[in-house]
Parts: C-alpha cells; sequence; structure tokens
C-alpha cells in the first residue's frame, strides 16, 4: 500500500491531473501553519411550515435525521470550513459541526473526541502509518458516492478490497519567494546569478543566499530567510517536510517506498540546508525556540526575508497580508542530491477523510451525504478550490481551476518535465520520532546540542519507534 500510494505521487502524469484539478499541510501525525483551537457548530433547522422543496432531494431520510460532527486538522482553514457547513445547513436542515484541533494536537484531540458518545463522525489520518492506528473506527468507503468521485484508485487508502480513507487534498511545497526582491538582487553588481532559472541546485541557492545575507542592508532584508521558528506552530517545516528530502532521496536510492530501519544516507545533505536555514536568516539562531509559524509568514510578506519554505496551502496568508500574486514564486527545496537540477516540488497528500463506523447509522449517511455535497456541489468545490486553496483529487474539480499562483507554479514545474519529489515523510514511524528529531534540530541550532544527535535522532529514533509502532 505504502509502495503505491508513493509510486502514484512520483508519476509525473498523475500529478499534472493532481495538479489542473483545483486549487491545493498533514494531520495530526504532522502539522501545517496551525492556529488556535476553534469549535463551531453550524445549526440550521427547517421550519415546520416550510415547503417541501425547500429541502433538498438529494438528501436521503436517513441523512434528514442524522448529525455530522468533523474533526478538522487544517486550522488554516478553519473558518472557510465553518462556513461551508453553515451553508450545508442552510440547504438541506442537516446540522453539521466543525471543531479544529489546536497546534500540534490533532492525535491526542481525536483520542480523546472518539471515546465520546458524541464522537466525531468525519475525521483524518495521514496516510498508512496513521491508519494503522484507526482502521478499527473506519467506515468500508467502497461503496460511497464520495469514492465513486474520485479521479484514481491511488487516492483511496485500503486494506485488502476495503476503502479505509479517501485523500481530498493533494498540496505541493518548497521554498516560496519574493519575486520582487529577488529581481532586484538580480540587477545589483554583486549578484551571482542573473535570474531565478540558474538557481538549480543546492551550491546556486547557498550561493544566493550567502549574497542576499552579506548585502541585506542594501537590498532592505534582514536575512535571506524567514526564521526557521521551532514552536509547534512552525516546527513541522523542518523536522517533516524539510526531512522528507533526506529520506526520499534515501529511498530513490535503494528502490524502495517505506524502510523499518533509515540508514540516513543524506543527513549531511540535510545538514547543509538546515544550516542554511539558520545563519542566512532574519534572526540569530540562538532564538529559534520562540519564533513561530507566524513570525515566519510576517517576516516574509513585509519583505524582511526573501526565501520562506512553505506550501501552497500559505497563500491565503500571504494574500491576506497583502502579497500581490505576481510578487510570489516557488523553488525546490535543494539539499545537494545528484540529479537534483531535474527535481520539483514536494507534491502528495496525507489528508485522507476516514468516517467513523462506530458512529449510528443516520449519522454515518448524514456524513456521506455531506461528503458528497462537498466535492461535487459549486458550493463546495468553489470552498476547497479557491477558499482553502486545495488541489483536490475528484472529477468535477476540473470545472473549478484554483485562482492560487503557487498552483500554477507547481503546475509548470510538472509541464516542463520536472520530477516531482514524493510525500515520504507519511512513513514516518510516529509523531514522537518527529519530536525527537526536532529537539535535536533545535539543540543544534542552539549551540547547546551537537549534530551527532540529530543523527541519532534520525536513524536510532526510527528504528525504535517503527519496533515500537508495529509490535
Amino acid at each position: 500500500m505504502k509502495k503505491k500510494l508513493l509510486s502514484a505521487v512520483l508519476s509525473a502524469t498523475m500529478v499534472a491531473s493532481m495538479l489542473a484539478g483545483c486549487g491545493s499541510s498533514e494531520p495530526a501525525q504532522t502539522t501545517t501553519e496551525e492556529k488556535q483551537a476553534t469549535t463551531t457548530e453550524a445549526k440550521t433547522e427547517v421550519k415546520e411550515d416550510a415547503p417541501a422543496a425547500e429541502v433538498k432531494a438529494d438528501t436521503t431520510e436517513a441523512a434528514a435525521t442524522g448529525k455530522v460532527y468533523y474533526l478538522n486538522f487544517k486550522p488554516e482553514q478553519a473558518q472557510a470550513w465553518e462556513a461551508l457547513a453553515a451553508k450545508y445547513t442552510e440547504e438541506t436542515g442537516v446540522e453539521v459541526a466543525v471543531q479544529t484541533a489546536a497546534s500540534g494536537t490533532y492525535e491526542s484531540t481525536l483520542k480523546s473526541e472518539i471515546a465520546k458518545t458524541d464522537a466525531p463522525t468525519l475525521f483524518q489520518v495521514n496516510g498508512p502509518i496513521g491508519l494503522a492506528t484507526w482502521s478499527d473506527y473506519c467506515y468500508d468507503l467502497s461503496g460511497s458516492d464520495v469514492y465513486a468521485e474520485l479521479k484514481s484508485d491511488d487516492f483511496a487508502l485500503k486494506e485488502g478490497d476495503a476503502v479505509k480513507g479517501i485523500a481530498y487534498v493533494v498540496e505541493t511545497y518548497g521554498i516560496i519567494y519574493n519575486a520582487d526582491i529577488l529581481n532586484t538582487y538580480f540587477g545589483k553588481d554583486y549578484s551571482v546569478v542573473k535570474s531565478v532559472e540558474e538557481i538549480n541546485s543546492f551550491e546556486q541557492l547557498k550561493a544566493v543566499a550567502d549574497s542576499i545575507q552579506a548585502n541585506a542592508d542594501d537590498l532592505g532584508v534582514k536575512g535571506a530567510f524567514t526564521s526557521a521558528g521551532m514552536d509547534s506552530s512552525s516546527d513541522w517545516r523542518f523536522k517533516t517536510h524539510l526531512a522528507n528530502l533526506p529520506i526520499y532521496y534515501e529511498y530513490q536510492a535503494d528502490g524502495i517506498g517505506a524502510t523499518d530501519a533509515i540508514k540516513g544516507t543524506y543527513l549531511d545533505n540535510y545538514k547543509a540546508i538546515w544550516d542554511l536555514y539558520i545563519t542566512d536568516a532574519t534572526c540569530a539562531p540562538t532564538v529559534l525556540s520562540s519564533k513561530t509559524g507566524e513570525d515566519a509568514t510576517a517576516e516574509f510578506a513585509l519583505g524582511e526575508a526573501v526565501f520562506y519554505q512553505n506550501g501552497t496551502w500559505a497563500y491565503g496568508d500571504l494574500s491576506a497580508n497583502g502579497m500581490a500574486d505576481e510578487s510570489l514564486g516557488m523553488l525546490p527545496i535543494y539539499i545537494g542530491a545528484e540529479g537534483e537540477e531535474n527535481q520539483g516540488l514536494c507534491t502528495g497528500s496525507e489528508n485522507y477523510w476516514c468516517v467513523n463506523k462506530n458512529a449510528a447509522e443516520e449519522d454515518i449517511q448524514a456524513t456521506l451525504d455531506f461528503m458528497k455535497w462537498v466535492v461535487t456541489s459549486e458550493a463546495g468545490c468553489t470552498s476547497l478550490s479557491n477558499e482553502m486553496g486545495f488541489v483536490c483529487p475528484f472529477k468535477a474539480f476540473d470545472n473549478y481551476p484554483a485562482s492560487n499562483p503557487l498552483i500554477n507554479i507547481a503546475n509548470d514545474y510538472v509541464a516542463n518535465g520536472k520530477k516531482p519529489v514524493a510525500w515520504t515523510f507519511t512513513t514516518m514511524p510516529s509523531e514522537e520520532w518527529k519530536n525527537g528529531v526536532g529537539s535535536a534540530l533545535l539543540e543544534y541550532a542552539q549551540g547547546t546540542g551537537e549534530w551527532d544527535a540529530v543523527q541519532t535522532a534520525f536513524v536510532d529514533g526510527w528504528a525504535t519507534e517503527y519496533t515500537a509502532a508495529n509490535n
């Protein structure tokens, strides 16, 4: 299953199809930029004297008496989900509650909520690793309408013939850059390259970043890169998303899609890119423990930094902070691996919907109807595509192209024959493994730990956590 999912992401043809559909983070097992916990219930009752025509005919009788409780993982889309839930309730009279877990707490929140009488009817897992924990709670979606709407069976999480999860978003990340500042830099006598196309390797990226850092005052910036904050709203960018690169290249070298014992073949490369992030930056590495995801977003939006590691989901925040579409670009994350000049952006999914099979029958039906409406209706597709900025692997989304310029950039990389980097971080053995790597990265950055501790957390920690998870 793991290999199947990973190979699907690596197919340039498939990725082109995925990205062409609609606009484009990570469940509890990981994160995206996360804010405060939000709980909103959208409740609208159908009036007793309302004409029957006012109630949507495509909602079944079972669903009309049921309700939906969605435990949402993505905090940056919390308000959009709440609005969409309210819209559905307005149209159908079906109660939809949306709760969004706080920063880094999805797994613990799900464990707490699933044990309650009114447990979530709809929740998320990050892929095969997450499914291993929650499989016993997952309703078989093989006969559902939402499963029938998938563009490809490769977006389904299966156990045998049972469909236990459905990917609802495909996302892309890399190094977002400020095109305005970078173009100004290209015109300077001290610039080491004259176009963004020349930045196609770690060597070139480092040369540019070093040059920008050395001339920060002249360019009016504080640093080449935004702060690499290591609090829970930001550390996922490095202990998960950045760590994906050495895992991906090791898997490529060994011809595998998962492992019970990572070797750490590319950890020197991981160190090189991490060193670049924390030295050519807006702040000293000694203060990273206090820096947040919001800090990085603000630094980039205010023009204090040229580079910002993040993904297509960051567009909403950047746009809301005043950045124009034409000011945004995205580069692959280069780490010095052989052949990286042909590398594209990191593209995949770890957002899989699962329906709670232990919910009441009428609530299961209500949830299935809600999911179908979300991926087929104009209101649902428009919200996911434009308001949430998702690329969605469902048939109807071909009619609702995204307005997110970062998605168009991702399309361009595929069209130009660049090989997407698969989201191999879905094979990381546990959240505890990520936390161990993150802690070691921070200690190293602060000067209170050695890089050897990062290697130990990465390699030995992987074996320990894999064993714990599989015994």
